[in-house]
């Protein structure tokens, strides 16, 4: 993968997944009478896991990015 195309795909996962969580806790949104809260899913394993999931994968295209314009 290209190292631009690396680093931008990092920074809008990223970017994407903070602006999902901050919308989440702002305007509550509920499925099927759950609340999706994303700002506390550390305390809830399965919406904590999709949350930290999709950010490290962001971290690691930023990271793969940093070391292709290292090389």
């Amino acid at each position: 993968m290209n190292k631009w195309t690396e680093l931008f795909a990092g920074l809008v996962i990223v970017i994407g997944m903070i602006l999902v969580a901050w919308a989440s806790s702002s305007y509550g949104w509920t499925i099927m009478g759950k609340d999706f809260n994303l700002l506390n899913a550390a305390w809830v394993f399965f919406k904590g896991g999709l949350f930290w999931l999709a950010l490290m994968i962001g971290a690691l295209f930023i990271l793969l990015g940093i070391s292709d314009i290292k090389g």
